[in-house]
């Protein structure tokens, strides 16, 4: 299938490069074909985030969106940043916190909904956009640029052989090919590395965040208020924090981040949110509540430094892809969006002027590099390397320290880097505390199946595992016998368990059907063994609100 522009992921990157497009085309008269690819089984079903939204973005894709019916329906009404210690909580007074963090004019959002009303609004532009299939490979011409991508085969059996309903995946060539496929795609990190995107740029760095959805009790929600913390339970184990969003309908959106470079392989980031749900200051909102939805996904954390080259030969890297997310705000949809939309100008441009393909977007770097998005990531630059340099607390002061600056008009001259990469940073197991984690208690905690259960996640179990090994010997010589299992608590979704320990020769075992496709494991994994490559179209999560 031939198209002018092929987009890889329909998030909100995907899909705004996607309408503006059109957009364009529909200013000039001219005819664009534009095809958006997407691996869940609908658009939105695989998204997942906080999410306080920066409407900057959307203002600027559609004006009249309130009039349009996008779902921006919660402005935000109140700010709350709470310190917490195991059993106290201090709020910080709303005058000390950094112009940056006020949320003022921001919305609380479902993101997979705004990603579902933004399909409609390209469908209705004419963009053909194919959910429930997962691009699986980059394709290429002679001359080394990219083609183009290729859906995955269906009806592949475990061992490779092809079942009754067998169907070939379809090659999808495109003049320019955006890559939208959301943090650590399995296509993005091969183009990283056929292109040496990442010479000369710190490595980026990562936060899981693991997320629930509430019904509470009325007497519990306020519409509109925002509540952040940092504290308890991480402590000094990792860098992290929490939030809680009030949506409407009685729910509330409550989340968990932590950093990936933590270093005691003991550290279970699942259990700490869990943990952090009892806490006094916490656990009155869910009291009486039911929690209706869970999912979690990998988080750019790096900024500035670790944006790596965009372009390559026919394409360009965008959203998260390549990482625009706003560390201290804990926003990045604004950013994504507008780098769709800038990717998408330069495009037009470039197919407007008769070029074929085979060149480089650069027109897409220089737009970036001049506009808001670039502006909104300078200024908060060096908080994420602060606080891996100094720590929690010392890099958080410095953080509001460098802030205030930027809201002062004083940008400081320096840039901190990251140093190493995340997976490089657990210590042995034998050199870290082992953590005790208290039971679930069923009404405000939970375990790991029970949580993948009501992500209505699925998977076609007779099929190749898309959690692939490179080495098969790695994970008992290395992760087990060296960081006693870390796969095991690092994923949120009991993906990955060590059996047969009685026996004195313990076994990894992949549960790859609970894969909620947040990508941990192929961050985090130590010697970086483990390789998330996509599984059949469609399979994973179906996230409903989230």
């Amino acid at each position: 299938m031939e198209y002018d522009v092929v987009i890889v992921g329909a998030g909100p990157s995907g899909l705004s490069a996607a309408i503006r497009l059109k957009q364009l085309a529909a200013e000039k008269g001219s005819e664009l074909s534009v095809c958006v690819l997407e691996k869940g089984s609908e658009v939105g079903a695989h998204i997942l985030s906080g999410a306080v939204i920066d409407p900057i973005a959307m203002n600027e894709l559609f004006p009249d969106w309130k009039e349009r019916g996008a779902p921006l329906n919660v402005p935000v009404t109140e700010d709350r940043f709470l310190i917490l210690e195991e059993d106290e909580s201090y709020r910080i007074p709303n005058f000390l916190l950094p112009p940056l963090m006020n949320n003022h004019g921001n919305y609380i959002v479902s993101l997979g909904n705004v990603c579902r009303w933004l399909a409609q609004q390209a469908e209705d532009l004419g963009v053909e956009i194919y959910p429930g299939f997962a691009a699986a490979e980059v394709l290429y011409h002679d001359d080394g640029s990219v083609k183009g991508v290729a859906t995955g085969d269906m009806g592949v059996a475990k061992d490779g052989t092809h079942k009754p309903e067998y169907a070939r995946g379809m090659e999808l060539h495109a003049k320019y090919t955006l890559i939208a496929e959301g943090v650590r795609g399995s296509l993005a990190k091969e183009i990283q590395g056929k292109f040496d995107l990442r010479d000369g740029v710190d490595p980026q760095k990562f936060g899981i965040g693991i997320k629930e959805l509430w019904q509470v009790d009325p007497a519990q929600h306020q519409p509109g208020l925002v509540v952040h913390s940092q504290g308890w339970p991480l402590g000094g184990n990792a860098g992290g924090g929490a939030f809680l969003y009030h949506l409407d309908d009685n729910q509330v959106a409550i989340g968990f981040v932590v950093h990936l470079n933590y270093e005691n392989p003991h550290l279970s980031p699942f259990e700490e949110f869990q943990r952090f749900k009892t806490h006094p200051a916490i656990r009155g909102f869910f009291e009486g509540g039911k929690r209706i939805a869970y999912g979690a996904r990998a988080i750019n954390e790096g900024g500035l430094q670790s944006i790596p080259k965009l372009t390559f030969p026919g394409g360009a890297l965008i959203g998260c892809s390549a990482g625009f997310v706003n560390v201290p705000r804990i926003k990045g949809s604004h950013n994504a969006m507008k780098s769709g939309m800038l990717a998408a100008e330069a495009a037009f441009e470039a197919l407007s002027a008769g070029r074929a393909g085979h060149d480089e977007l650069t027109a897409y770097s220089d737009k970036l590099r001049t506009s808001w998005v670039w502006e909104d990531l300078d200024k908060v630059r060096n908080i994420k390397p602060a606080v891996t340099r100094f720590g929690l607390w010392a890099g958080s002061i410095y953080g509001g320290f460098d802030m205030w600056c930027h809201s002062l008009g004083i940008r400081l001259p320096w840039t901190f880097k990251h140093g190493k990469a995340d997976h490089e940073a657990l210590l042995p197991a034998a050199d870290c505390t082992p953590i005790n984690y208290p039971k679930p208690d069923g009404k405000i905690s939970f375990d790991k199946l029970s949580s993948v259960f009501i992500s209505n996640t699925n998977h076609e179990e007779d099929q190749p595992s898309h959690l692939t090994l490179k080495n098969i010997s790695v994970p008992v010589a290395v992760n087990w016998n060296i960081y006693n299992g870390p796969e095991q608590r690092f994923c949120p979704a009991g993906v990955y368990e060590y059996v047969g320990i009685e026996e004195g020769q313990p076994r990894l075992q992949i549960n790859a059907q609970n894969c909620v496709h947040c990508k941990t494991c192929d961050i985090k994994d130590p010697s970086q063994n483990i390789n998330w490559v996509v599984p059949e179209g469609g399979g994973g999560p179906n996230y409903p609100n989230m």
